[in-house]
């Protein structure tokens, strides 16, 4: 169901993957900071019924199905969002999802395909609509969320890693195509938030996060235009002492490791 106001007179954000976890935690916090919001995902009838069990009023949001692994899918929300609502202020592409990996087997290429589909092109297929109207207006931020999980790669991790590599990586590359522009190009670097997308981790998770806390702290770091921010700050730490270290060092600490954790997560 889409809700549609006669007059936009409040800022629009937009979110992928806002059927759950930390895409449900931004919505509300930028709800409550009196956004629009534009609210994307698979599965609509679940953001419907979150969207009445927190009392949104119905002319502040509206709802778009859409598969981010599939890019005419994603471009076609957010066309959908820009004839109906109108141009965002914030677009973010938070949609993602993990799958443990082994690529001996051939079975698990197509998985590996399937999370780089979600986490990397459908991030840029989350931007696309976006990009030339927010040039054109001269304003906008464009936001990615990654994950510290991209710094280095871990073990049954091949496919997320190197996904969350990937979309730091464009995301750098799109902040300098679009510098000076006056669009903003946002990478935002998750730790461990207590979402769908952990529940099932067999190990231990140093500084998890609420969705809510994260969500608190992902609003400042866009408001104040951060262009690449770990949350929460510990892990920065942490992400600085895995990229820095050498091999010889880090391949030691994965010693005895998975090869290859099977549970799927998703925040699609």
């Amino acid at each position: 169901m889409t809700h549609i106001s006669s007059a936009q007179t409040r800022p629009l954000v937009y979110i992928t993957g806002a059927s759950s976890g930390i895409g449900q935690a931004l919505a509300l916090r930028y709800y409550q900071a009196g956004y629009t919001l534009a609210l994307v995902a698979r599965r609509t009838q679940l953001m419907q019924e979150w969207a009445l069990e927190q009392q949104l009023e119905p002319q502040r949001y509206a709802l778009y199905a859409a598969d981010v692994a599939v890019i005419d899918s994603a471009c076609a929300a957010g066309r959908r969002c820009l004839e109906q609502q109108g141009l965002p202020d914030i677009v973010i592409a938070n949609a993602g999802i993990s799958w443990g990996v082994d690529t001996a087997l051939r079975e698990d290429l197509e998985v590996m395909q399937q999370v780089l589909a979600v986490n990397t092109t459908g991030m840029a297929a989350s931007f696309q609509p976006f990009i030339t109207p927010m040039l054109e207006r001269g304003s906008g931020s464009l936001v990615g969320i990654a994950s510290v999980a991209g710094i280095r790669g871990l073990p049954g991790h091949g496919a997320y890693c190197a996904s969350k590599s990937a979309a730091i990586a464009y995301c750098e590359s799109l902040r300098g195509e679009l510098q000076s522009s006056g669009v903003q190009v946002i990478t935002l670097l998750p730790g461990y938030v207590d979402t769908p997308l952990t529940k099932n981790n067999p190990y231990a998770m140093p500084f998890l996060l609420s969705p809510q806390v994260f969500a608190a702290r992902a609003f400042k770091a866009i408001e104040k235009k951060t262009s690449y921010a770990t949350i929460p700050w510990q892990m920065g730490l942490v992400a600085k002492i895995m990229r820095f270290l050498p091999n010889t060092i880090w391949d030691k600490l994965l010693v005895g490791k998975s090869r290859k954790p099977r549970y799927l997560q998703s925040n699609k």
